[in-house]
């Protein structure tokens, strides 16, 4: 199954090869001087500058040459990558999943969000072909527990966070509603679209129970003391310090993800700063037109003059208003995911190390200890077949996880810069 944003095989374009594609595109993503976030973005989107198979765009091949199937239609970077990106994908899919319909509930304990999650499919595995369910925030946060319990070395896609941070939105507020459906139905398809994940039991009955359902199979889960267990090996592991057989890969990806979180953040802080001086920018404009209006009313040799002056104010207010949504549709999100998306994989690789820091303190008993060699060396070799199991399917989700985020964020990055074009011409 094709992931959602993986490249379905695209071919290398000439001489596009290289960081520097990567930082023009993201030099033009903004169209003014912003330059710690272009320096910032241009820095993320070449972090692996030998993944050359994920060009999209050639400084020698125009858009004409691109387009040359229907050259009549002028189309836009984004439709370009929006061509490229699904041209192959929906044929590919069995599982449709569409969060929507959020709904408050208001009960004498607490106030609370529900919203519709409608499932479509043709797998057999699933008794009817559609499915519509109605799931609040905690039934999304079981789910990734359960995920992340059943798949420690898979990367499970982030959630939302709990509480609203930075101010910028109220709780329950139509925006921050909005906000959070858009996220969770994003967590909902990222899952559906994992080879793995998609096919996880605790996902299947997530989409497909009834409330009362889902309560029951909740409550099956493991017990306070098995929990308690896990977080005291978790706990014991981190405290043995590094792994002294890491192999020379995982160590890469750790160094990787420092860097990439760096980054990341730094992204994430100062698109939230150019999006709060666009929101104050836009604040002050919109008072001058409706005093260049009344003061209209007492020039007459200028009325007209100042008549036009308001209107262009107004004009460039709509402008402004519509750039503004554009950061906070587009940009936003996707590099606050990502920013979540750090956290995971950091957590992600702990867990392995500690898998085989596991091994390690095995090896090292039967080292020391000169009875139970029998029983130890029998441990020892299901551990060692644990650790490979969680090597392989990080190294995979890795991979897979890289190609994403490369194409999310050249996708992004050129939304933004064709914004900022349409901006500029209105």
């Amino acid at each position: 199954m094709e992931a959602e944003g993986r490249v379905p095989g695209l071919p290398l374009p000439a001489g596009g090869e290289g960081p520097g594609a990567d930082s023009h595109l993201a030099a033009g993503a903004l169209g003014t001087a912003r330059g710690p976030l272009l320096a910032a973005a241009a820095e993320v989107l070449a972090l692996d500058d030998e993944e050359d198979d994920l060009e999209v765009f050639s400084k020698d091949t125009s858009l004409a040459e691109v387009n040359s199937l229907s050259p009549s239609v002028p189309i836009s970077p984004s439709s370009m990558i929006n061509h490229y990106k699904f041209e192959d994908g929906p044929e590919l899919r069995d599982l449709f999943i569409t969060v929507d319909d959020p709904e408050s509930h208001i009960t004498a304990i607490e106030t609370f969000i529900t919203y519709r999650v409608v499932t479509k499919t043709t797998r057999g595995e699933f008794d009817s072909s559609e499915y519509e369910v109605r799931r609040r925030y905690q039934d999304f946060l079981w789910l990734k527990s359960k995920l992340e319990e059943a798949h420690p070395t898979l990367i499970i896609p982030p959630l939302p966070e709990k509480f609203i941070m930075k101010g910028m939105v109220e709780r329950f507020s139509e925006e921050f509603i909005e906000t959070r459906r858009k996220a969770l139905h994003k967590f909902l398809n990222r899952i559906a679209d994992h080879p793995t994940l998609t096919f996880n039991e605790d996902f299947k009955i997530f989409l497909t129970a009834q409330a009362w359902e889902l309560s029951s199979h909740k409550k099956q889960g493991p017990g306070l003391l098995s929990r308690m267990g896990q977080t005291v090996r978790a706990v014991a592991s981190s405290v043995r310090g590094a792994v002294k057989n890491r192999p020379e890969m995982f160590t890469e990806m750790n160094n990787y993800m420092e860097t990439f979180s760096q980054k990341i953040n730094l992204l994430d802080k100062i698109a939230h700063r150019i999006y709060k001086e666009e929101r104050d920018y836009f604040n002050e404009m919109k008072e001058y037109g409706p005093i260049h209006t009344l003061w209209s009313a007492s020039e007459e040799d200028i009325a007209d003059s100042l008549k036009g002056i308001a209107g262009c104010i107004d004009h460039c207010c709509r402008a402004t208003e519509k750039r503004m949504a554009g950061l906070s549709e587009h940009l936003l999100p996707i590099l606050h995911e990502y920013v979540l998306y750090s956290e995971i994989l950091m957590g992600v690789l702990k867990r392995r190390d500690q898998i085989q820091g596991e091994l390690d303190s095995k090896v090292d008993a039967l080292a020391n200890k000169k009875t139970e060699n029998n029983l130890f060396s029998e441990e020892i070799g299901k551990l060692e077949d644990k650790v490979e199991r969680a090597n392989n399917a990080l190294k995979a989700d890795w991979d897979r996880w890289k190609q994403n985020m490369q194409w999310d964020m050249r996708s992004t990055f050129t939304n933004v810069a064709e914004n900022n074009l349409h901006y500029y011409e209105e």
